[in-house]
């Protein structure tokens, strides 16, 4: 799904500096100001390497990062919020999933791949919003044609021009109307084009693609596909003939040379779970594939020229931000060349009471805001007192204790168990103000999380 740069932001990427990058992030990231600081660095180091010469320009790689810390602190919110910020393509991918044996398990390629794709929806749209008033235009243009079709022509030169001005007058009544929304109950036939593609698989788990055969340039007369002539209201057909004319305004080989050059200079690939890569040598079974997928993946991160059928993506320049818990293995158990390739390492910080606190009410996105925003599509007013606030984040803190620490998605289960009452009789309450204080949230919550075996299961 494509990025894009949140209503929050109302500078140019260009002109902020890393303390504002920082700023930024603090809107939708609580803490880890180091991570932070990491990557408002890195993104404003792109900016700088943008307006250096072209030869010393391509000599500076990018500052890779390896992030450090327990699952649910922000790692990959921190890649994410950062890519809307710079409007990047951006894609993330679980080192994982380029474990499994055989043909279940992925390409390493295919996350450049699929990063060009996200590249060609970006500018795509961008390129949307520029034609879409000449767009519009001509479907209005052919929806008029189809409401009046041309009279046959009056032999007498007077005769004629006389049919053309009263045709033209009649056509001008005709468009106030269909603005007007008038027509709007009128049926007229369009021409539409069938779509109709051939469903072909070459290998279980592989793309057409990826076994670097195309199709549509083999077989073009299958992929045209039909035309056929279909009844629809005006509405609809105005919507149907805008795409279509959408389409022929935009120059798609334009659209592939920007989208490549946006991802080869301003991508950014964040891989998750590196450090289920990482680690024992020896042994049998899966693990022994573990050293030859961090080999398949170095000389992407190292910089390669990889396949795509929108062209040949260079990664040198590609901003790679690696994540992972090292609860088992160790960054130094990754092998050297990748490691060298991810010089800025940070450590992020596992969240505790105060965290959450703040993680319920202070981002734009808050947890307590969200609900909120819910109950209030219903008519109810749910009104949560700062002792509840905070007698839920103890309740999360001591879950997270007695179980598995997943940071601050406790807080979702919290709050899901939390409002369950409420979100399900929401509908039929006569009284809908909600007030949720410190004694709501004990009757809800300190049940299960005194019993250590239900908070396992419930929490």
């Amino acid at each position: 799904m494509p990025i894009y740069l949140p209503a929050t932001t109302h500078t140019s990427t260009e002109s902020l500096t890393p303390r504002e990058i920082v700023s930024e992030l603090d809107k939708y990231v609580v803490g880890q100001a180091a991570a932070k600081r990491a990557v408002a660095i890195a993104l404003r180091n792109r900016t700088r390497r943008q307006k250096l010469s072209p030869d010393l320009a391509e000599e500076i790689a990018p500052k890779n990062i390896l992030m450090i810390g327990p699952t649910g602190v922000g790692k990959t919110e921190i890649a994410r919020r950062l890519a809307r910020l710079a409007q990047s393509p951006f894609i993330k991918v679980e080192a994982s999933k380029f474990t499994e044996v055989g043909y279940v398990g992925r390409d390493v390629e295919s996350m450049v791949r699929d990063l060009v794709e996200l590249g060609i929806d970006m500018v795509r749209d961008e390129k949307l919003d520029e034609v879409r008033g000449k767009a519009a235009q001509n479907a209005e243009e052919r929806l008029l044609d189809l409401l009046l079709p041309p009279t046959r022509p009056i032999a007498p030169e007077e005769d004629a021009a006389a049919a053309r001005e009263q045709q033209n007058q009649t056509r001008e009544r005709f468009r106030e109307q269909l603005r007007a929304g008038r027509l709007d109950s009128r049926v007229v036939e369009v021409e539409v084009r069938e779509r109709s593609f051939p469903s072909l698989e070459i290998i279980t788990g592989s793309s057409v693609e990826e076994v670097d055969i195309n199709l549509k340039d083999m077989l073009p007369g299958l992929f045209q596909g039909r035309t056929k002539k279909r009844r629809m209201k005006v509405p609809e057909a105005v919507e149907y003939l805008a795409q279509e004319e959408e389409q022929k305004l935009i120059d798609m080989d334009s659209v592939a040379r920007t989208a490549v050059e946006r991802v080869e200079q301003a991508g950014i690939i964040f891989i998750d779970e590196i450090d289920k890569i990482a680690g024992r040598e020896g042994g049998h079974g899966p693990d022994v594939s573990r050293e030859g997928v961090q080999r398949d993946i170095l000389p992407i991160v190292e910089g390669t020229t990889v396949n795509t059928k929108h062209g040949m993506v260079r990664t040198d320049h590609i901003l790679f931000i690696a994540a992972g818990a090292f609860h088992v293995s160790k960054p130094s158990d990754l092998i050297p060349e990748l490691q060298g390739r991810f010089p800025i390492r940070v450590e992020l910080e596992p969240l505790g009471r105060d965290e959450f606190v703040r993680i319920l009410t202070e981002p734009r996105s808050a947890l307590v805001k969200q609900y909120t925003a819910l109950m209030e599509t219903e008519g109810i007013a749910l009104v949560f007192m700062e002792e509840a606030i905070h007698r839920i984040a103890d309740f999360a803190t001591i879950v997270n204790e007695r179980t598995e620490n997943i940071g601050a998605r406790r807080l979702h289960t919290v709050m899901e168990k939390l409002l369950d009452e409420v979100s399900f009789e929401g509908p039929d309450l006569a009284e809908k103000r909600v007030t949720i204080d410190r004694a709501y949230v004990d009757r809800m919550l300190a049940e299960i999380v005194k019993n250590d075996d239900l908070s396992r299961y419930i929490l």
